[in-house]
C-alpha cells in the first residue's frame, strides 16, 4: 500500500513562487508515475503535471506549462515548483501515483490508484 504525504502550500501573492513536495511512505514507489491534480469547488479534478520515477521527462497541463516544474528529488519523493502563479492556480492540490502516466495525460483521476490528502494553495491578486 502506497501512502502519499504532501508538504508546502499556503498563501502566495500573484507572480510569486511556491513549492509543493510529495513523499511516498511504506512502499517502494519505483516504476510508478507520480504527479499532481488540483481541484476547486464545483469543478472536476484537473491533472497538472506528472513524471515517471527516475526520469527527467515530464508532462504538464497547458495551463501551467512554462511556469511549473515537476522533478524527482529522491527515489520516493517529487517536488512541484510553481513560479509566476496566478489567482487561477488557487486550488487544493493532490499528489497522486499510478502505474503509468496515462491517468494524468488523459485527465482520468478516477483511474488513479493512490492519493495524498490534499493541500491548499491560495494565490491572491
Amino acid at each position: 500500500q502506497v501512502q502519499l504525504v504532501e508538504y508546502g502550500g499556503g498563501p502566495v501573492e500573484a507572480g510569486g513562487s511556491l513549492r509543493l513536495s510529495c513523499g511516498a511512505s511504506k512502499a517502494n514507489i519505483n516504476n510508478k508515475c507520480m504527479g499532481w491534480f488540483r481541484q476547486t469547488p464545483g469543478k472536476e479534478r484537473e491533472a497538472v503535471a506528472a513524471i515517471f520515477s527516475g526520469s527527467s521527462n515530464a508532462w504538464y497541463a497547458k495551463s501551467v506549462e512554462g511556469r511549473f516544474t515537476i522533478y524527482n528529488t529522491m527515489s520516493r519523493a517529487i517536488n512541484l515548483q510553481m513560479d509566476n502563479v496566478t489567482p487561477e492556480d488557487t486550488a487544493t492540490y493532490y499528489c497522486a501515483a499510478d502505474a503509468g502516466c496515462r491517468s494524468f495525460v488523459y485527465g482520468r483521476p478516477d483511474n488513479v490508484n493512490y492519493w495524498g490528502q490534499g493541500i491548499q494553495v491560495t494565490v491572491s491578486s
